[in-house]
Parts: C-alpha cells; structure tokens; sequence
C-alpha cells in the first residue's frame, strides 16, 4: 500500500470492509479502514492521504492495530453511495449532499441511505467560477452561449450549477455543459477549449493554482438578490469570501459560497474504531495544516456545524468526553 491511499479495486471492496483478521507477525488483530476522498486535483485527495497517516500512526483501539488507508473518488455524490451500499468506512461529503443522500432526495431521490453517519464537520469548501481573465465572462450570466465544466451528471457541482442557473432565470439549454474532472477542466481552459468551470473545493485548490500560475484568470463572484434566492432553498451555502491573494493575478476579495465538507461514515462500522478515528482527527488538527491551509480550519468547536444526519455512536462518546453536544 502507498502512504496516502490504497487502490480500490471491484472485487476486493467487500474484502476491505471493516473487519478483523490476525495476521502473521502481528500479536494484535488488523482493522483496515477506508476514506473515500476526490480527485488529485481537489482538496479532499491530500488530506484525506494524510487523515489516513494520522490515523495508522496515532489512533489506539486495545489489541488492534487500525490502518487506514485513503482512497481517490468521484467526490460526494458518489461517496455517499459508496456509504450508503457499506462498500467504504468512511468518505469526504459536502454538507447539501450528505443531507440529500439520507433523506433521498435531489440526485437521491425516492433512494434514502438511512444507514448515513456523520463523524464530524471538517472545512468550507468555496464554490469557485474560473474563467480566463481573457474571456468576457465577468457575472454568471455572462455565462450564456459559452461552454462550463459542472461535473458529472448528478454531482453535487452538477445540481449547484442547476440551481445557479435557476436562480438566475436561466436554464442547462443556456449553456453547453462540460463534465470533465477539476484537472480535466482546468487542463481545457488553458487550451482554449472551455470557458469556465465550477469548482467547489477547499481554497487553494491545487488545479486552480496550477491554472493561475500560467494564465491570468478571474473568479467571477457569486452574490447579489439571485444568490439569495438560492439561499432560500439551498440553506447550506453560506456566504463566503474568496481572500485576495489565494491564486497568482488575484488580487481582490472575491464574494463567493461556501459549502462546509463533512466526513461520515454508515451506521455498520464499530463505535470502537469511529471513536479512535474522531480522537484522531480532532487532535491532529495542526499537523493537517501543514498539509493544506484548509486543515487549519478543522476545529472541535466547529465539530457539528452543518450536520443535519444522525452522528456516529462512537463519534458522539468522543463528543460527549469534550462537552460538546
């Protein structure tokens, strides 16, 4: 296995499941525990990696030895499928997503995954409109007639751009979608081949500043009546502001959303080891923010902030030993 993630692959998922199995060489028992995280070019992928370090150096379960291990996904709408049919102990989540994928609805719909656990809330993740500064693009609805990457059909970033376009009284037939990965889109906006792309990450986003690093780019902000308007059904955005400086040529604040990732688990998993895990994250939160300015925003008082599902036994007696409720 590689120090950061272990390939998932069909027909070894069941095998990975949270289990027990003494091993030779081993006076304790193994518990192998999963973390579906995003693609490399996202915010989830390198602290999920380290995540999973922490957790294989520091978590302690009497007469295990846990190894964690994180895993690259299609981001929250597929994790919370990967949770919801027990195929992963754990995954990153936007907070919307999470909330949708257990009361089965949105891109869940009439498919509730009621086995969904919440371990605890992590970081904002700021929605991000890139376009090449070059491009004519300079409010959302100068988005019209041009080409978008919103992911895949049925991804969380797919359903906000949906809901961004109603809010702006445009429709999908407004625009010629794209549904490449960050990487992939970033990779077609330099080559001219793609207008813009919206990516909801952890800021900086490493594609984005691969992107900012060899083209000038703009962030084109998302406020005003109709972000309001999507507010009002879409509660978990929360406004936010993208600092002036995050990516090279950006040099203004740009106002923006905020979405808050959410690490869960299912319900399948034992107390035992959630307990360990939570201990693990919410007391290694420095080490986190060397790996990613955003792990610096983990913090235990902001531990629930956005959790709208059931929390994980084992999570909630670690809550309960800090006086959080």
């Amino acid at each position: 296995m590689g120090l950061s993630r272990r390939i998932f692959l069909a027909g070894v998922a069941a095998a990975s499941m949270l289990h027990m199995t003494a091993l030779p060489g081993y006076a304790a028992d193994r518990v192998f525990f999963g973390i579906a995280t995003g693609g490399t070019g996202g915010t989830y992928y390198p602290l999920g990696g380290m995540l999973a370090q922490l957790i294989s150096n520091t978590a302690e379960i009497p007469d295990t030895k846990l190894s964690a291990t994180a895993e690259t996904g299609n981001a929250s709408v597929a994790n919370s499928q990967l949770l919801g049919r027990g195929e992963i102990e754990s995954a990153f989540v936007a907070a919307d997503i999470l909330d949708a994928a257990y009361k089965g609805i949105n891109q869940f719909d009439g498919e509730p995954n009621e086995n969904i656990r919440a371990i605890g809330a992590l970081y904002p993740e700021t929605v991000q409109l890139v376009v090449r500064a070059d491009s004519g693009i300079e409010t959302f609805e100068d988005l019209k007639g041009k080409t978008i990457s919103s992911g895949s059909p049925g991804s969380g970033q797919w359903q906000l751009l949906g809901d961004l376009m109603i809010a702006h009284g445009m429709t999908r037939e407004d625009v010629s979608e794209d549904y490449s990965s960050f990487s992939q889109s970033v990779d077609k906006i330099k080559d001219g081949n793609l207008d813009a792309s919206l990516i909801t990450a952890g800021s900086p986003t490493s594609s984005l500043t691969d992107l900012a690093n060899g083209h000038d780019i703009r962030i084109v902000p998302l406020t005003g009546p109709a972000i309001a308007k999507l507010q009002e059904t879409q509660p978990y955005y929360a406004n936010a502001v993208l600092a002036g400086g995050t990516y090279k040529g950006q040099d203004n604040d740009v106002e923006t959303l905020a979405v808050r990732a959410i690490w869960a688990t299912h319900a399948d998993v034992s107390d035992e080891v959630v307990y360990a895990v939570t201990k693990a994250l919410y007391e290694n939160t420095e080490t986190l923010g060397n790996v990613h300015p955003k792990g610096k925003e983990i913090s235990l008082d902001k531990a629930l902030e956005s959790v709208s599902v059931p929390l994980h036994p084992g999570a909630e007696k670690y809550y309960a030993e800090k006086g959080i409720k």
